[in-house]
């Protein structure tokens, strides 16, 4: 039976979401948590701000947002995975961070209220949903006029060398390395196949303005392999 995008994703982070924070660490060589710092600089969050993850897996960006805005502030992290979800509160509620919600839903339609949030974020995420630009008006939707929308995710290299080995690693060695230490080869192997399809930065910029954000600024990580976008909702 052919499954649906959004099924079969659901399908594979219900699988992987034990091993996902170990492979996420192998795959990026940890470089994923350097590029969500600098993106969290480049954010300015404020103490007592309220803040919306979505895609957010097993929480590791809830959880920094969180930190930034303190115990004033409020943090919900969404995600249509309760297995990833389960993970997310387990290091949630390690922290007693007690200022954090975690819910089940769907980032394609938020159940959230227009206006809510002063931060909206997504990373690696926004590859796996049915309808990026969907998402993205979402997720402005729900900001705060003056509010920011930031997401972090894969890129498309733009030097042919490099470009050409980012394909390489991604398209053979990412799968393997799925199938060697997470038992997961098919899984891998579509996360590679949404990273290969995903938009360059100019696309993923013009879609920004498209739902509505200005102000877009654009920072390309380890020669643009993962980027950021980072909009803000008109006043």
């Amino acid at each position: 039976m052919h499954q649906s995008k959004e099924e079969r994703v659901h399908d594979v982070f219900e699988s992987i979401s034990g091993k996902y924070d170990f492979m996420n660490s192998v795959i990026s060589f940890q470089r994923h948590k350097a590029w969500r710092r600098d993106t969290m600089r480049r954010m300015r969050v404020q103490k007592g701000q309220m803040a919306l993850d979505v895609c957010c897996g097993t929480a590791d960006w809830t959880i920094a947002l969180a930190k930034a805005v303190g115990p004033e502030g409020a943090i919900y992290g969404l995600d249509f995975s309760q297995n990833m979800l389960q993970i997310g509160r387990e290091k949630v509620q390690a922290r007693n961070l007690r200022h954090v919600r975690l819910i089940h839903g769907n980032a394609m339609e938020l159940p959230f209220a227009d206006n809510s949030f002063d931060h909206v974020t997504i990373g690696f995420g926004l590859r796996n949903v049915p309808d990026y630009l969907q998402v993205l008006r979402e997720m402005s939707r729900v900001a705060r006029p003056g509010g920011q929308v930031v997401c972090l995710e894969t890129s498309q290299p733009a030097m042919p060398v490099f470009r050409q080995l980012y394909y390489v690693y991604f398209g053979y060695v990412m799968p393997f390395l799925g199938k060697l230490l997470a038992k997961s080869y098919k899984q891998y192997s579509w996360l590679q196949e949404s990273a290969r399809d995903f938009p360059g930065c100019r696309e993923l910029a013009d879609m920004f303005r498209q739902a509505g954000l200005v102000d877009i600024e654009v920072k390309a990580y380890t020669g643009g392999v993962a980027a950021m976008h980072l909009g803000r909702k008109p006043k």
